[in-house]
């Protein structure tokens, strides 16, 4: 991924991390453990120093392997229809990736440590087993569309990304303010049907599913939540669970959660 912008995906989480730490709600004393601080502190690095990188470095080989000379065969598309090309292959699959990761026991076993935490925090933005990265299409796809050109508007739509998926996980909760602005409401009403927002995204994140917000089978986007919209399990309440978690959680390890299915207990 060589492009002038790739540190400012960093640089964002970082931001979000210094705001939480000066207002207090990084470190959730109340709510976290030291298993939680092993999880965050090994898998988010290894996403992004290990895993990320990998992919984006295996698949152009793979596809020069198979299609010698398509580096930057398709740079001459327009913006308009790289962007659209992304948000399908890249934000869209990933959405049915999550989806499916709460369907299915195999995967949601990699997909647990995400929700193990009993908290919300730009720290479990890249919690979830290293191997569910490994394995997400969106990732591969995003390399192999950047290898045929698409590497300036990329750069672009994950900075964009990235920027709504800290925000939807961070403790600031940057919409709850705007819900009380009365003439805001018809525009928010757009926004939290558009992209996740920490209401909608915390709501994923809810303990127990009886209390009127939680709605963990569904809420699933990422980039867009149009895509919950579209495809029916979209829930929109404004409100934020007052628990986080998962019910009756059975121990595991924090080895167990980020090596699973190597490690199992």
């Amino acid at each position: 991924m060589a492009f002038d912008t790739k540190l400012l995906v960093p640089l964002i989480f970082a931001a979000f991390a210094l705001l939480e730490i000066l207002t207090r709600r990084f470190f959730q004393p109340d709510s976290g453990s030291r298993r939680d601080i092993w999880i965050e502190a090994v898998g988010t690095p290894v996403f992004i120093l290990i895993t990320v990188p990998a992919i984006f470095f295996v698949v152009p080989v793979i596809l020069e392997s198979v299609f010698p000379g398509s580096a930057n065969a398709w740079a001459a598309w327009p913006w308009w229809a790289m962007l659209a090309i992304l948000l399908v292959g890249d934000d869209m699959t990933q959405y049915w990736w999550h989806r499916a990761s709460h369907a299915h026991p195999w995967l949601y076993s990699l997909h647990r440590a995400h929700h193990s935490g009993e908290y919300m925090s730009i720290r479990i933005v890249y919690r979830n087993a290293i191997a569910y990265y490994i394995l997400m299409p969106g990732l591969w796809i995003a390399a192999g569309l950047v290898h045929l050109g698409f590497g300036p508007v990329y750069a672009i739509y994950l900075l964009v990304k990235m920027t709504v998926i800290f925000g939807a996980h961070s403790s600031l909760r940057w919409d709850e303010p705007l819900y009380r602005i009365k003439w805001l409401s018809p525009v928010m009403w757009w926004v939290e049907r558009t992209i996740s927002t920490p209401a909608t995204h915390f709501a994923h994140h809810g303990m127990h599913k009886d209390d009127g917000v939680t709605h963990y089978k569904g809420n699933y986007g990422n980039l867009l939540f149009f895509w919950d919209v579209l495809f029916g399990t979209a829930h929109i309440t404004r409100r934020y669970p007052e628990k986080y978690g998962i019910e009756n959680l059975d121990d595991r390890s924090a080895g167990g959660e980020l090596a699973w299915p190597l490690m199992r207990k």
